[in-house]
């Protein structure tokens, strides 16, 4: 591992600039910015959704793409770095189909909505959007390794099947979007 930091502020940064990890400098409004920052803020609420009780399959989970999404963010930090594989969406597609299998069918839409964990996976899931969409934009300009847009897209389905099965667990119902509720 590199050196670790013993100051925290270097004021480097005082003028919108920041660095990335492979030693460049960039705007701190930047595209490749921007995605890294949303890959942090989606896993910060991944970390909302673990501070909950969760079922240990989530919460192993979770944890395992905590960890994959500061890989993913290090990956973005260093423009020629490549450490998102196929393997991993395929792990998020294995977990998907296991909490996927016990769920009743969907036939309406839901809103996000219940428990407290059950809300901030669906948080995380809009964040996860985000994120994607700020990743696409990068991707116009710049290659990504193209792993990183599939597993981010994987990664918003698991979250919208896990706050599911959070609704389930926390005792609670899916709210579904009723049409009928607009009209007063």
């Amino acid at each position: 591992m590199g050196n670790r930091l013993s100051k925290i502020y270097t004021r480097t940064g005082d003028d919108g600039s920041t660095g990335l990890a492979d030693g460049s400098r960039t705007e701190k409004d930047s595209l490749r910015m921007e995605a890294i920052g949303t890959v942090d803020e989606l896993n910060s609420a991944i970390g909302m959704v673990l501070s909950h009780e969760v079922p240990e399959a989530i919460n192993d989970c979770f944890t395992r793409v905590q960890h994959d999404l500061f890989d993913l963010g290090g990956e973005l930090a260093i423009p020629t770095y490549v450490v998102m594989k196929d393997e991993l969406t395929q792990m998020l597609e294995q977990q998907l189909d296991a909490l996927n299998k016990d769920l009743p069918y969907l036939k309406e839409f839901i809103l996000p909505a219940g428990g407290q964990a059950t809300t901030c996976c669906h948080l995380a899931r809009c964040i996860c959007r985000r994120t994607e969409r700020r990743c696409v934009t990068l991707h116009r300009s710049e290659t990504l390794n193209p792993f990183i847009l599939t597993y981010l897209n994987r990664l918003s389905d698991l979250l919208f099947v896990a706050a599911r099965t959070l609704a389930r667990h926390e005792g609670g119902e899916e709210v579904f979007w009723n049409r009928e509720n607009l009209r007063g």
